[in-house]
């Protein structure tokens, strides 16, 4: 099931606050607080991207490979 519009919208507002307090940390901060925001960015952007491959999977049909070409062959 792919993420529901709120919590996609909600995690897109987080990346974008993130992104904010990373310019900011960038120049004010340790490097090590920069590192961790970045983290965190990299972790949404993740779960995200994620979240959209395993919907097409479950969505696809029965002999369709799609965009992924050979990579599924042979899974049922």
């Amino acid at each position: 099931m792919a993420l529901s519009k709120k919590v996609r919208d909600s995690l897109e507002e987080a990346s974008s606050n993130l992104k904010n307090a990373l310019a900011y940390s960038a120049r004010n901060e340790k490097p090590m607080i920069s590192k961790h925001i970045a983290d965190m960015l990299a972790n949404i952007d993740n779960l995200i991207a994620a979240s959209e491959m395993i919907d097409k999977m479950e969505n696809r049909k029965d002999g369709d490979s799609g965009m992924f070409g050979t990579f599924l062959d042979g899974i049922e």
